[in-house]
């Protein structure tokens, strides 16, 4: 079976049909759509409509509330705590991230963390909402414990991912998106899917050891931090994963470590956990609040113009800006549509005759 082209608009149809089949409000299906197919055309694959049946499969479990009541458990006037009501990420993010940029609007920044939420998709697709407000926008979320600390056969992280979105004037803005392990799970999903083998110091096996073994997450292998071993940085990926880890949940009341929710269904929710469902934080920088938004669009288009022209290896394509390969694989995937993996299409045909809902 080859790998099939679908239009963005025949994905958000589909898309859209689901999240109401399983309950959500127009407005809610129209934002879980609108931010999970974010991923797809931003090349984000690991992270997009392929998840489609997994967040179905939480909805069976009961573990993800279709009708959530999202609401303000705390609050000053820059700061807040979002309790999801176990809503969908997709849902629960854009509303605790447009609280932020309402805080920044008021009070120059604005800083929200949220509990009792679950997978959320691409951190860029929320950090970009503050783009439009001439706004920094900051997004983390921590995630099932995938992830061994260095020198650990434990999994204790997830690959908490953090974006930083950062406006600028002619030029695109820069988008930062990463994951704090040197390569998302979902990545690895899809060699699992095409029967790859992964690269050397994405993962290793359960006594610790490199591997390039796809499947060794299911032998009790664990992801590596980012930087892959101590000599190549791994302290550091570490740290930032366990940065993402601390704001998102300890300070919001989430849980934290090895008790976040695991995202597949099946797999048993962990013993004794601490706080509620999974945990998110977001910031909002309003720029005027340190300088004018004009000069410093400026001085960032001069910033992102003078590294674009940085002298390069031989050999080498040009220095590239945080944020191009996603907005130029969006030009593309819009005018040309979407390639799905054949697993990928199986999978949401299967979604689509649940709910008598063709693909």
């Amino acid at each position: 079976m080859s790998t099939g082209i679908f239009s963005l608009e025949q994905l958000e149809q589909f898309t859209l049909q689901v999240f109401r089949a399983i309950g959500c409000p127009e407005e809610d299906a129209v934002t879980a759509t609108r931010v999970l197919l974010n991923a797809d055309l931003r090349g984000i694959d690991s992270h997009g409509i392929a998840r489609l049946s997994g967040y179905v499969r939480l909805w069976d479990a009961k573990r993800v509330n279709a009708t959530p009541r999202v609401k303000v458990i705390h609050e000053t006037p820059s700061t807040a705590v979002v309790d999801g009501d176990s809503g969908l990420g997709l849902v629960v993010a854009p509303k605790a991230m447009q609280l932020a940029i309402d805080k920044a609007k008021n009070a120059g920044t604005g800083w929200v963390s949220v509990q009792h939420s679950n997978h959320y998709g691409i951190a860029a697709a929320h950090a970009m909402m503050a783009l439009e407000e001439d706004m920094i926008g900051i997004s983390m979320t921590n995630a099932s414990a995938l992830v061994a600390p260095t020198f650990s056969t434990e999994r204790l992280l997830g690959t908490n991912p953090i974006c930083v979105a950062i406006p600028a004037g002619a030029e695109p803005a820069f988008v930062a998106d990463l994951a704090t392990t040197t390569a998302a799970n979902g990545k690895l999903e899809i060699l699992q899917r095409k029967n790859e083998a992964a690269p050397l110091g994405w993962i290793q096996d359960a006594q610790g050891n490199p591997t390039t073994d796809a499947h060794a997450l299911k032998q009790g292998g664990a992801l590596l931090p980012l930087g892959g071993d101590r000599e190549h940085g791994s302290h550091k990926g570490y740290a930032l994963g366990a940065i993402v880890d601390i704001f998102s949940a300890v300070l919001s009341g989430a849980n934290y470590g090895p008790w976040v929710p695991p995202f597949p269904a099946y797999v048993p929710m962990p013993s004794d956990m601490p706080g509620k469902g999974i945990g998110h934080f977001f910031g909002a920088m309003r720029i005027d609040a340190f300088r004018k938004a004009a000069d410093f669009k400026k001085d960032m288009d001069q910033w992102i113009r003078r590294f674009r022209e940085a002298k390069t290896v031989p050999g080498s394509p040009a220095v590239v800006i945080p944020g191009d390969p996603e907005r130029e694989m969006d030009l593309i995937r819009r005018k040309d549509g979407i390639p799905l993996l054949p697993a990928v299409v199986e999978d949401l045909r299967s979604v689509g005759q649940r709910f008598s809902i063709p693909l």
